[in-house]
């Protein structure tokens, strides 16, 4: 089984209220991840021990540059994202490398699959 993994400890609290249905990464994910694939949503550092949330059904990948992402995108990844530029400010953080709005992001949208 794969998982869909978050570093960021300010995720938990967004993936266990189920706030979060979406993540956002950089680059071309498409080789990781498909539509209809079964992953554990887990948070926890890399080289770390993880936490499994819940597993989940991969409901959309899109590939796009960051410049095309739309407020569901947005929302989807974080439900305090308001602009795309806050967008870029948060992804700068979590990559910690400098962005532009024509970097390509792959947007996985996920689901909890209820056992």
């Amino acid at each position: 089984m794969r998982a869909l993994n978050f570093y960021s400890s300010n995720y938990h609290s967004q993936l266990v209220c189920r706030r979060k249905i979406c993540t956002v990464r950089l680059g071309d994910k498409t080789n990781k991840y498909s539509e209809g694939d079964i992953v554990w949503v887990t948070v926890g550092k890399r080289f770390s021990p993880k936490k499994r949330i819940f597993t989940a059904a991969i409901d959309r990948v899109l590939v796009k540059p960051i410049s095309q992402l739309t407020m569901d995108d947005l929302q989807g990844e974080n439900p305090d994202l308001t602009s795309i530029d806050d967008l870029l400010v948060f992804l700068q953080s979590i990559y910690d490398k400098t962005l532009t709005c024509s970097d390509i992001v792959t947007v996985v949208y996920f689901s909890e699959i209820i056992e």
